[in-house]
């Protein structure tokens, strides 16, 4: 019986799949699933070298590292050719890369709104956009969006809104690459502790085991998620064993945005 964790070895035999955001969290989790399941090369970005190298090491050899901010259009060129000129091609996208911070209404600055559009908004925008010429049919986009941008989470706006415009690109690109053979879906997921909890959202331990408690309470499944549940999703979402889903939104948040 598979798992939610349960490894298929050939899933991505010989693809080339590009993971932003690939050093901690969600991204490193899928970069590792991907390698495990065949993909020959596993390109991971993310701004800061020492936590990409880390990363990169625990991959193993398919990963193949590159310093870069999705928000700099010069920094996302440089990524694409370099996967141009070393594969050729790309299988398979995960723009994963995002952040936020919780600002409640009348403290929200123009920085905040600023910061976060164009990273989650802006950045896995042109990311898409410069990867296309890469992929052929076959290929697959995922997206990370989040439970949030359909629930009134306090303090969150900016955050849920960027994600409800990446469900919104999600619906627009799967028109827009209509007889491509190119597929794009987003995966929401839950609450699913990485440390961005910590770096990003600036929770303590005390804040983040709370929140589990709370979010155990509220959740049909009685628990958060896992990293590595949500890179089955997404590695399912990429695979072939989806030839005929695009467009669509997968929450992996245990059913907590569900009922």
């Amino acid at each position: 019986m598979n798992t939610p964790t349960s490894i298929h070895s050939t899933r991505h035999a010989g693809k080339i799949a590009l993971v932003t955001g690939g050093s901690s969290g969600l991204g490193l989790a899928t970069a590792q699933r991907l390698a495990q399941e065949g993909a020959a090369a596993v390109y991971i970005t993310g701004r800061r070298q020492a936590e990409l190298d880390a990363a990169a090491a625990t991959i193993g050899e398919k990963a193949i590292p590159i310093r870069g901010d999705i928000a700099v259009a010069a920094d996302l060129d440089r990524i694409f050719a370099t996967i141009g000129e070393r594969h050729g091609r790309l299988d398979i996208l995960f723009a994963n890369a995002g952040g936020g911070e919780f600002a409640p209404l009348g403290s929200i600055t123009e920085a905040q709104f600023d910061k976060y559009f164009d990273i989650n908004v802006k950045g896995t925008l042109f990311t898409v956009q410069k990867a296309l010429p890469l992929m052929k049919p076959g290929a697959a986009i995922v997206i990370t969006g989040s439970m949030v941008s359909k629930q009134g989470v306090p303090a969150f706006g900016v955050y849920a809104a960027t994600k409800a415009a990446l469900r919104s690109f999600t619906r627009t690109w799967a028109s827009d690459l209509k007889g491509s053979g190119i597929r794009v879906s987003i995966v929401a997921p839950g609450v699913v502790v990485t440390p961005g909890y910590k770096s990003e959202l600036g929770m303590s331990d005390e804040q983040i085991a709370q929140f589990e408690l709370h979010t155990a309470s509220v959740t049909p499944l009685g628990r958060s998620g896992k990293p590595e549940e949500v890179a089955s999703a997404v590695s399912f979402l990429a695979s072939d064993e989806a030839s005929y889903i695009t467009g669509v939104e997968l929450f992996v948040d245990g059913g907590q945005a569900q009922v």
